[in-house]
């Protein structure tokens, strides 16, 4: 049997195969475009071999789309038809597992199955990256950096793949607020990996949630092979770097990075809508008039009112069909929460809670009820970690709340909240957190005046 760059067994019988396959790992792991071009002519050749099929089904499920279900189903179906037809190890029959287990509602299932591979060879960057993916789609932060601490001893330098797991390594920490070393890995792990764009955003991430403005827009700018030849996580790259630029008082770069770089290409991947919506949601709130702009996401985001892939996603969807005023819509996406929650399993529990509540505030928020947003999306707060994303993508929600409640008169419930968040920063306050306090420092003065 062969073996991937990963240190890992893998079932194909030739050379020019096996260099296929790592190519597809090496362009996953830096999120490559050329990831389904190297799987799908791998495929092509060795039709047999089933744990490709497997990754293809388990990375259609990461796309959070509903029609990428048939894809991952037929994926599974075809894994399946040759793990019982041919030999192959115990790592390629967990990733078919996992895909099924994914598919029969239980993400977690692929997770403990991911992991099981890497107890018996923790130098698996794949199958850790895979887990890695899984747990951020579910919030699970302390999952990824407990997954990979246990796989670090496993990724010395001289492992092809180790700047791609210490830039995981970064993201967990970052999450987790250990930013010094977050800062420190991730830097490291770019000088062994360039292209690792994962690793890249992780130290934006700290610069985000440290108040470093000026320090990750030089990154980025000083990075560009790390995210240039990215498939669509370089529009969530330049979000990254309007996000900082916000920080600095620069609306106007902001909104024209928008337009020039976030929505150059009108997607209607999730993560693509996401970018685009939490920005125009946040120059809203700053006081930015930004035009038409939420008709061509909302038009996008109608179209996806059944999808119910991922809360994360569904929650952003709603931001453009409230941005653009859409009724019809959004009361069909409340129905379908509503739907969502009553039921069994995994994702349901999270429409259930934070889902509805949270869904309830944004159309609250966007009706001018803010008193009723305020309630709604503080009730949410406990279990937003859960719809996945990070810290940075769900601030969104966080200005939201404190903006609903300076608007709803909450000055003492706001100010906690505020507190939280800076705390979360690690006492580092932005622009965001300045100026709502200074809103707060107002208010309060007036009735003594």
């Amino acid at each position: 049997m062969l073996y991937d760059i990963c240190q890992s067994p893998v079932s194909l019988k030739t050379q020019t195969a096996l260099s296929e396959w790592d190519a597809m790992i090496d362009a996953f792991l830096a999120h490559g475009t050329a990831t389904p071009v190297h799987l799908g002519a791998l495929l092509t050749d060795n039709p047999e071999f089933a744990m490709g099929h497997a990754a293809r089904g388990l990375f259609s499920l990461m796309l959070g789309r509903a029609e990428m279900l048939p894809v991952a189903r037929e994926a599974a179906a075809t894994a399946r038809h040759h793990a019982d037809h041919t030999t192959i190890s115990r790592r390629e029959a967990a990733w078919v597992e996992a895909l099924e287990a994914w598919l029969a509602g239980h993400p977690s299932g692929a997770i403990a199955l991911m992991e099981e591979v890497l107890a018996a060879n923790p130098a698996d960057t794949l199958s850790a990256k895979v887990s890695h993916a899984i747990r951020f789609i579910l919030g699970d932060a302390a999952g990824m950096r407990r997954s990979i601490e246990r796989l670090l001893g496993a990724h010395d330098d001289s492992h092809a793949c180790a700047g791609y797991a210490l830039g995981c390594h970064a993201f967990a920490l970052e999450e987790a607020g250990e930013y010094d070393a977050a800062e420190a890995t991730g830097l490291r792990g770019l000088t062994l990996a360039p292209k690792d764009s994962w690793g890249l955003h992780a130290v934006t991430h700290v610069y985000d949630m440290t108040a470093r403005a000026d320090r990750g827009i030089a990154l980025i700018e000083g990075h560009t092979g790390a995210w240039d030849h990215c498939n669509n996580f370089r529009y969530h790259v330049w979000w990254h770097k309007a996000l900082l630029h916000m920080d600095r008082g620069e609306l106007d770069v902001a909104l024209g990075l928008y337009d020039a770089q976030i929505r150059a290409d009108k997607t209607d991947d999730y993560r693509d809508i996401s970018n685009a919506t939490s920005l125009l949601v946040r120059l809203e709130l700053e006081g930015i008039d930004v035009g038409p702009r939420w008709e061509e996401l909302a038009d996008l985001s109608q179209a996806r009112t059944e999808d119910g892939c991922v809360v994360f996603a569904d929650l952003h969807y709603m931001m453009a069909l409230t941005g653009a005023q859409r009724p019809e819509a959004i009361t069909g996406m409340t129905a379908r929460f509503a739907r969502d929650a009553a039921r069994n399993g995994e994702m349901p529990q999270r429409y259930a809670d934070p889902g509805v509540a949270a869904l309830s505030g944004l159309n609250a928020f966007a009706e001018g009820r803010y008193d009723r947003a305020f309630a709604d999306l503080s009730a949410a707060r406990p279990a937003m970690q859960t719809i996945g994303g990070s810290h940075a993508q769900r601030d969104v929600f966080e200005r939201l709340t404190i903006d609903a409640g300076l608007r709803a008169g909450r000055f003492d419930q706001t100010e906690t909240i505020l507190l939280d968040r800076l705390a979360r920063r690690a006492g580092n306050a932005d622009r965001f957190t300045t100026t709502r306090m200074d809103s707060i420092s107002q208010a309060r003065r007036i009735p003594a005046q």
